[in-house]
């Protein structure tokens, strides 16, 4: 069951995969396709379960260097074995999100992505935290792309300005 196909304002082929294990997962996980328009990278996004639908969820990993996917961002909550099945079945980039849970608040995903067997890296954000994914994924990217590169550094600068600002709203108050 696919969310959407590539939504990015560009024609672009995508290059950067954001899948999910469930449509409950998608308002996390569109943090990350929210940082990715901005950054103008093409993207697919489409939910995969690697209990529910392990056949499409190999399939998909599989052929996603062949498609031009160059990373893979991977939400999944509980047991979250999404982002590490799919780093299983390719040797592509696989960022793993873990879902904030109502059990365990999400502490179980985050395990479970981060105890990866050595030889299958996953790498893993905070719980709940795609948009940083997303932005891992552009600083990978960035790499070969000097465009990306600058876009990063500009997007640090204006953190640094915000929080100058905040700052000088600080000081200037009665807080």
């Amino acid at each position: 069951m696919k969310v959407a196909p590539n939504k990015t304002k560009t024609k672009a082929k995508p290059i950067v995969a954001v899948i999910m294990g469930s449509l409950s997962d998608w308002p996390t996980m569109k943090e990350a396709t929210d940082v990715l328009e901005a950054f103008n990278i093409a993207y697919e996004h489409q939910i995969l379960s690697a209990h529910r639908t392990p056949d499409e969820m190999r399939d998909f990993a599989l052929d996603a260097r062949k498609n031009g996917i160059k990373i893979i961002i991977a939400g999944a909550g509980g047991a979250a074995h999404l982002p590490g099945m799919t780093a299983a079945y390719t040797t592509l980039p696989v960022i793993g999100v873990p879902i904030l849970s109502k059990t365990l608040q999400g502490v179980d995903s985050l395990l479970s992505i981060v105890q990866m067997p050595k030889g299958i890296p996953v790498a893993t954000v905070a719980i709940g935290n795609a948009a940083n994914a997303a932005l891992l994924a552009i600083q990978i990217l960035s790499i070969e792309d000097n465009t990306l590169a600058l876009k990063i550094e500009k997007f640090r600068a204006n953190q640094t300005i915000q929080v100058q600002k905040m700052n000088k709203e600080l000081k200037a108050s009665k807080y």
